[in-house]
């Protein structure tokens, strides 16, 4: 989808900001020609929009729990009512198929459906009589200024995972979307403006480094959320920590995928060539490494998944019945096919190579669908996020030579099993080394009631997001004790007990 050229500034103290001074390509990834243009804002941009963050909190904070939710429920209903519109949006910036697209924006949605539950959410605790005329109870409160910083592979979907529960619970909120696909952002940021949000609760600023530098360590700023590369997300963690700040910063992933001999093979194919390959591979989810349990699996999953990628089509994302369209700059493309290289390389057999793809013939950030086998682990093709369509296997002799294979990798954001066995499921669940775990699906990102967030490398920060976690980060804990007495205190100088 071609749209007419466009210029993306920032969304500060409820108006529009015209982008100024320097700025940065969008570019159509199914075409590779320029698009538009976003303002990369720095430290003059920041300030400005935390400042119009604190001045609106407290105003904010002090709604009802219910009149927070309500403009939710008006923003909800526009998003469906836009929904078409933004899925284009992301389509046209990201190159993801419209159907996936559309897809992000509802399980974004799905986030937003939780928050405007928050009155349920936000209750406390009372115990009554705690002691002698005494009552204790225990309040959750909002932080202040939450600031969210987000990838570009969900420009709907993990700005949704923030600030719905942020906003619900009291906060206020500044959003640094990615600079690759900018546009959702500011449309979000109209939609919660006419759903009836205050100017200065919810901001976007456009921009690089400098942006982030300048917004986790603004002293306006009380929290800090990142989902990114694990390199950038270990630095914003360890950063918002120096400036004393509470951080959540989720990192990369190398999801496994282990096919045992029993496997409904049909199905396991379907599953983990959509895991594999859809929105080219650009997913924290995606499935890169799929660990075939014994030579004779191997040897049939790996025929199987190239006859399935014989058909499958890849093309501009707004074509009809398209399964998978461009990755997301020429810069990315070139990356991931230099992985491709670094893999033949290493000694792993390229049974499909994407750079071969008719697509990847054509104008645009195209690659096709790449496929490795007998990758080993000293591999970097293998110990490395890629990040693009290139799915290693890997063949172990048993299932507990798997879950080693799991636990001794850096990452362990998710993992998944296809087996018809309920035992063998039972003893990966209990064992596997991953935040987030599939029982013959391929893609377990949970829904919005529950929290997402990996283990070891993929998670820096002690609270996952959305869901009862979410609910957590973004509030604090206020312990209240309480005497209503008209008797003097005779107890002052001693430390009070539950008898006194």
């Amino acid at each position: 989808m071609q749209l007419a050229m466009r210029s993306v500034g920032h969304f500060i103290g409820g108006e529009e900001i015209a982008a100024s001074g320097e700025t940065q390509a969008i570019w159509n990834p199914a075409t590779g020609e320029q698009q538009g243009a976003v303002a990369l804002g720095g430290a003059a941009e920041a300030d400005a929009a935390v400042t119009a963050a604190a001045r609106a909190f407290d105003a904010w904070a002090l709604r009802s729990p219910s009149q927070r939710a309500n403009v939710l429920f008006r923003f909800r209903e526009l998003m469906h009512a836009n929904l078409d519109r933004l899925a284009a949006l992301v389509t046209a910036e990201h190159g993801k198929t419209r159907d996936d697209a559309r897809a992000e924006v509802l399980r974004g949605l799905d986030v937003v459906d939780f928050a405007c539950g928050i009155p349920q959410l936000l209750k406390g605790e009372f115990n009554a009589g705690v002691s002698r005329e005494i009552d204790a109870y225990a309040l959750r409160q909002p932080l202040g200024v939450c600031v969210g910083i987000t990838p570009f592979n969900f420009p709907a979907m993990v700005p949704m995972w923030m600030f719905p529960v942020a906003l619900a619970c009291g906060n206020t909120f500044v959003l640094k979307p990615s600079e690759r696909d900018p546009s959702l952002g500011i449309e979000m940021a109209k939609l919660l403006r006419e759903a009836g949000l205050p100017s200065g609760v919810f901001n976007v600023v456009n921009g690089g480094a400098a942006a982030v530098d300048a917004l986790i360590a603004h002293c306006e700023t009380a929290a800090v959320s990142f989902v990114g590369s694990t390199p950038i997300a270990r630095r914003v963690f360890e950063t918002a920590n120096a400036h004393r700040k509470r951080v959540q910063a989720l990192g990369g992933a190398k999801n496994h995928l282990v096919v045992m001999p029993d496997a409904e093979m049909d199905a396991t194919v379907e599953a983990l060539v959509g895991a594999a390959y859809g929105s080219a591979g650009e997913r924290c989810m995606a499935i890169s490494v799929a660990v075939a349990v014994g030579d004779a699996t191997a040897d049939e999953l790996v025929a199987r998944i190239v006859a399935r990628l014989e058909t499958l089509r890849v093309d501009a994302g707004d074509v009809p019945d398209v399964e998978m369209g461009p990755l997301v700059t020429r810069e990315h493309r070139d990356r991931v096919a230099s992985y491709i290289a670094l893999g033949e390389q290493e000694g792993a057999s390229l049974v499909v190579d994407g750079r071969e793809h008719a697509a990847a013939q054509r104008a645009g950030f195209f690659l096709g669908p790449t496929l490795f086998d007998r990758v080993t682990s000293s591999m970097r093709i293998y110990r490395e996020e890629i990040f693009g369509p290139v799915l290693c296997v890997v063949r172990v002799p048993s299932l507990d030579a798997a879950l080693e294979l799991i636990a001794d990798h850096e990452y362990g954001n998710g993992a998944a099993i296809f087996t018809r066995d309920g035992a063998h499921a039972r003893y990966f669940e209990r064992r596997v080394t991953a935040g987030m775990v599939g029982i013959n699906v391929a893609i377990p990102v949970p829904m919005a009631f529950n929290s997402f967030g990996g283990w070891k490398s993929s998670l820096f920060g002690d609270h996952h997001v959305h869901g009862p976690e979410g609910v957590r980060f973004y509030t604090r804990l206020k312990s209240v004790t309480a005497r209503w007495s008209e008797s003097p205190d005779r107890q002052g100088f001693s430390m009070p007990t539950s008898g006194s």
